[in-house]
């Protein structure tokens, strides 16, 4: 989806495609980072205001997967939590309860990715249990590193859901690649590295700077894309089996056959 000024209008137009999205069949859906706002964070100081959780946008997605019956990864809303504040993402069932909630851990800092000035590291992992399969909220950069995948895997998930916000920004030349292909493909190597299903939520639009590629996707736990997305808004549903997960893990033993005393150097 795409995002504009008026908070309101995006709360709206939000639950309106999850309510799209259960028309279609979806047990689970799931919202792009910061999806309340347009992304402030490409500004180095903007006049922004977190609010607690439970709050306003909770308490409303709350209400939205209560009335579509779906379970909900509610992208992420801007959270304040006492003197910190945070990305956090907030999962309900389909009664609207709410499940748990994950603070972005991997917070950038970089030219209109200025999320340090705004949002604190996160301390943890949160694995989900729904009737669909163990879901797991990551969010946008945490997609860039193995670490959080694999330890959301060994915590059970079979379904790995990331909330984004990332696209093009104007005047930077990628010189190293493509970023979107990139992108994509850290993605399914963590999906086939660890046998879990994919889910990226991406935002679309321009804002700014900044021009967001969409591109959203799912792939299966071989990384296989089941499903891609283009750059215009939509509410797509896709079918995945849970069973694959266990095949290919008793085929190829990615988990069986790691090596965890080699590992020390990860935690320095």
């Amino acid at each position: 989806m795409a995002m504009g000024p008026d908070k309101e209008a995006n709360l709206a137009r939000a639950f309106k495609l999850v309510g799209e999205a259960a028309e279609k069949g979806a047990d689970i859906v799931c919202l792009p980072e910061l999806f309340a706002t347009t992304y402030f964070p490409q500004r180095e100081h903007e006049n922004v205001s977190p609010e607690p959780i439970p709050g306003p946008t909770s308490r409303a997605l709350a209400k939205a997967a209560r009335k579509s019956k779906v379970y909900l990864v509610g992208g992420s809303i801007y959270e304040k939590a006492g003197p910190k504040r945070y990305n956090t993402s907030v999962v309900f069932d389909s009664g609207g309860r709410m499940l748990g909630r994950y603070r972005k851990v991997h917070v950038p800092q970089d030219s209109h990715f200025y999320e340090k000035n705004y949002f604190a590291s996160g301390s943890g992992y949160k694995v989900v249990r729904t009737p669909f399969g163990n879901i797991a909220p990551l969010i946008c950069f945490d997609q860039w590193y193995p670490e959080p995948a694999r330890l959301c895997r060994l915590k059970g998930a079979d379904i790995l859901f990331y909330p984004t916000a990332i696209g093009w920004v104007k005047g930077i030349e990628p010189s190293e690649g493509d970023w979107q292909e990139a992108w994509e493909t850290v993605q399914r190597g963590h999906a086939i590295a660890n046998s879990v299903i994919v889910c990226a939520v991406n935002r679309i639009g321009v804002e700014g700077e900044m021009t967001f590629w969409g591109g959203s996707f799912v792939c299966d736990q071989f990384g296989k894309v089941l499903f891609r997305a283009a750059d215009n808004e939509c509410a797509s549903v896709v079918e995945v089996g849970l069973s694959l997960g266990g095949e290919v893990e008793e085929g190829w033993g990615f988990l069986r056959n790691r090596k965890t005393s080699t590992y020390r150097k990860l935690t320095e």
